[in-house]
């Protein structure tokens, strides 16, 4: 790794962390394909195995960094979010090392192919119309008052769901977002205000946890994934800055657009 490398590793945590705070979720599957082919991993031995490690490690810092203030605000659910990440944790262990396993071109098959439905899924999906409502609103404080109840089949679903979802993380290094805040939504009737929150508890413990297993094996880049998050922040403050004043259906149309194309680009340079 040389200078420019470690440069191009902050500016892909500033673009990630930018869209991440201008769109929301979804924006740590960029990692990859940006430390594949824009900071230049593709050309180590065992690059796919990397790439996700490394991505997996720096998403998981930057989303602990992130529920702090969320926290700080009172917007996490915590038993509700400890049972997810818990069980999800069993998961991500268990898909990091079938990553682990899985030969480097194929997984980068399967992350490609996994790209294109987020892409797809981003751009066409319709936000809750009760974000920002004042029903979210009261349900929110309700929320505060008293955390919802675990009963048997909300620990049923919040248990089924974080496996799941543990087990996608953990295989593709990625936070895992996207899928944290509607299962909590469903599963434990959360507001997706306090869902966002809540999610970044286990998008915390998947992506550290994963990391981990995957440094282990020697598949991590400490200081990539250090400058990457260095980044993520201040990318994430201009995203965050940016959003109340940008069109998000706009926005989120075309950021679903830019991750299909990248995800057939992807298969392009593996296949073509």
């Amino acid at each position: 790794m040389d200078v420019l490398q470690y440069a191009l590793a902050v500016i892909s945590g500033v673009l990630v962390g930018f869209s991440l705070g201008l769109i929301g979720g979804g924006g740590s599957i960029l990692a990859v394909p940006l430390f594949l082919y824009f900071v230049g991993l593709s050309s180590l031995p065992n690059a796919a195995h990397v790439a996700i490690g490394t991505t997996a490690l720096a998403v998981g810092i930057n989303a602990f960094i992130n529920s702090y203030m969320h926290f700080k605000r009172r917007n996490i659910a915590p038993r509700i979010g400890a049972v997810f990440a818990v069980v999800g944790l069993v998961g991500s262990l268990l898909g990091a090392y079938l990553g682990h396993i899985t030969p480097g071109t194929s997984l980068l098959t399967y992350f490609a192919i996994a790209m294109i439905l987020l892409g797809i899924y981003v751009a066409v999906r319709k936000e809750s119309t009760r974000a920002g409502s004042p029903e979210e609103a009261d349900r929110l404080r309700e929320a505060i008052r008293g955390c919802p109840k675990l009963t048997p089949s909300v620990i049923a679903k919040v248990t089924g769901f974080g496996f799941v979802v543990g087990l996608l993380s953990g295989y593709f290094g990625i936070g895992g977002g996207f899928l944290i805040v509607p299962s909590l939504m469903f599963a434990a009737g959360l507001c997706i205000t306090r869902a966002i929150g809540t999610s970044l508890i286990s998008v915390g413990t998947f992506g550290v946890a994963a990391g981990a297993e995957y440094w282990y094996y020697g598949d991590v880049l400490p200081l990539i994934a250090a400058l990457y998050v260095l980044g993520g922040v201040a990318g994430g403050y201009l995203g965050t800055s940016l959003a109340v004043k940008a069109p998000k259906d706009v926005l989120r149309k075309a950021y679903g657009a830019i991750i299909v194309t990248v995800g057939i680009y992807m298969l392009y340079r593996i296949y073509g």
